[in-house]
């Protein structure tokens, strides 16, 4: 007998059906897969068989021929097992297949026959949607993740008995079940590790990273050790507005893909923030492996990518980074075909100022031989330090700004003047297709929404002829203004917001 139970696989950050098929027949007895298959996927043969063993099915010695379409697509991961189990079932008449001709199913097995939890089950369930499915059949770990995505019930299968046994019922699809049905939307309060109040000091510093969260910006902090380049960029994410429904659903599916959602939670509470070693490879940044996974500049999309020690990262990784700070997404390429990812975040770096840490230093003096400053800040390529709006020079705190007793501003506050500039970003992009904040502008757009008045304009020519500044140093420094006058309620750009 022919059985057909309907799946699906995950290429890039997409799903795709995959129509699982089983038939039974008379002839020398065995267990076939075919179908384009991963070794996770090969081997699935043998955790069925054992399973349903295990689950006490008694199968008639025949001859078991599987196919996974299309065929011509890889098929990667575990999620297969449980609708080859069924579609086996189903075969074999031991289950009802007819009833789950608008569900699609995915989980793993265990060898006794449990179901077992999978990676990028808001992925599928989304894509489950966009096909048209009714309903989702998912392993009860995964439920509280699948039942993030409206529109579809969704209903937690413990094992293949339990499968059995949920199909058996006529009126199973409305039933209380205890362990299905879509859960509400709701509000995953952040709780910040971090806050600004801790930072003594540092005015400059704190001042740049207010306007970068403000304008989205990206920030280059260049100062000795133990200045508090670090400490400021682990309290930038406290500082960013939330994370609305969709971003989170968006971040979140990422995080799934990589089985990296913390346990029990299916929804990231806070922007994400990533600080890779400075030994990670390009593959590591931008994504990789025979198929693409995601890599840490889409783990760090809706939030920030902290790149501490930025002269040590290879020359590889550094220029990985260009094409995803322009274009917010960054696509890998193998012979199966192009992945596209992710990469819309804000970048920090922090570097020292030569390979001793004392360059320029008030009290110390720089042992480095001469020569060694230049070629250590020639790590950096021009291009990239092209597209970081904000580079700041980081100078030690004063004992006397250390041993203050008065705390600092905290995060809050800093973080209802960065929402506010936000709204007014967002109020002024309406209807401008990928544009939110002020960083991603144009040049076209800096003459439509970023007017300066006369006495603004004529600093900011003074500048350009005194300093030799290029034309896009321009663009930048009006993106930064206009900022600054988001900060200070102003429309226009005044002189004060070049100046600064």
């Amino acid at each position: 007998m022919f059985t057909q139970i309907s799946s699906a696989g995950i290429r890039g950050m997409e799903g795709f059906l995959v129509s699982v098929e089983a038939d039974v027949s008379n002839g020398l007895p065995g267990f076939s897969i075919s179908g384009q298959l991963a070794l996770e996927v090969r081997e699935a043969q043998e955790r069925v068989r054992t399973a349903l063993k295990n689950s006490d099915f008694q199968l008639p010695a025949k001859k078991i021929t599987v196919n996974l379409s299309p065929a011509g697509r890889r098929k990667e991961g575990t999620v297969f097992d449980l609708p080859i189990a069924a579609a086996v079932l189903g075969a074999f008449e031991l289950l009802s297949a007819e009833k789950l001709k608008d569900a699609l199913l995915i989980g793993e097995l265990g060898l006794d026959g449990s179901v077992k939890p999978v990676r990028g089950v808001l992925v599928l369930v989304s894509a489950a949607k966009k096909m048209g499915f009714r309903r989702g059949l998912l392993p009860v770990a995964n439920v509280s993740e699948g039942t993030l995505v409206e529109g579809i019930q969704i209903i937690g299968i413990q094992s293949l008995r339990h499968l059995q046994e949920v199909l058996s019922q006529d009126n199973w699809e409305d039933m209380d079940l205890g362990i299905s049905g879509n859960i509400n939307r709701r509000t995953f309060k952040p709780e910040y590790l971090f806050d600004f109040k801790e930072i003594c000091g540092q005015s400059v510093l704190r001042r740049a990273a207010e306007v970068a969260a403000a304008g989205r910006h990206g920030l280059l902090m260049c100062g000795s050790a133990g200045t508090g380049k670090s400490m400021v960029a682990k309290r930038i994410p406290t500082i960013l507005p939330a994370l609305s429904w969709e971003e989170n659903i968006e971040i979140s599916k990422i995080y799934s893909l990589c089985g990296l959602l913390p346990k029990g939670q299916p929804l990231l509470s806070q922007r994400p923030f990533r600080s890779p070693h400075h030994t990670i490879s390009p593959q590591g940044l931008t994504g990789g492996g025979k198929v693409p996974k995601p890599g840490e500049l889409s783990l760090a999309s809706g939030g920030v990518l902290f790149l501490d020690e930025l002269p040590h990262f290879s020359k590889g990784a550094i220029e990985a980074l260009r094409e995803p700070l322009e274009e917010h997404r960054i696509t890998v390429s193998r012979v199966a075909g192009s992945y596209e990812f992710p990469a819309d975040f804000l970048i920090l770096g922090a570097m020292n100022p030569c390979p001793c840490g004392y360059y320029n230093h008030p009290t110390k003096e720089c042992t480095c031989p001469p020569g060694a400053v230049h070629r250590y800040m020639g790590r950096i390529s021009g291009p990239l330090l092209d597209r970081i709006d904000l580079q700041v020079e980081v100078t030690p705190v004063a004992i006397g700004e250390i041993s203050q007793v008065r705390p600092s501003e905290p995060s809050a506050a800093i973080r209802e003047r960065v929402v506010r500039a936000r709204e007014v970003q967002a109020e002024r992009f309406r209807g401008v297709p990928g544009v939110h904040t002020n960083a991603m502008m144009n040049a076209r757009m800096l003459r439509e929404f970023c007017p300066l008045d006369q006495v603004a304009r004529e600093l900011l020519e003074r500048a350009m002829v005194r300093l030799d500044l290029s034309a896009r140093a321009y663009d930048r420094i009006v993106k930064v203004a206009r900022t600054i006058a988001d900060l200070a309620g102003r429309e226009t750009i005044a002189a004060a917001d070049v100046a600064e």
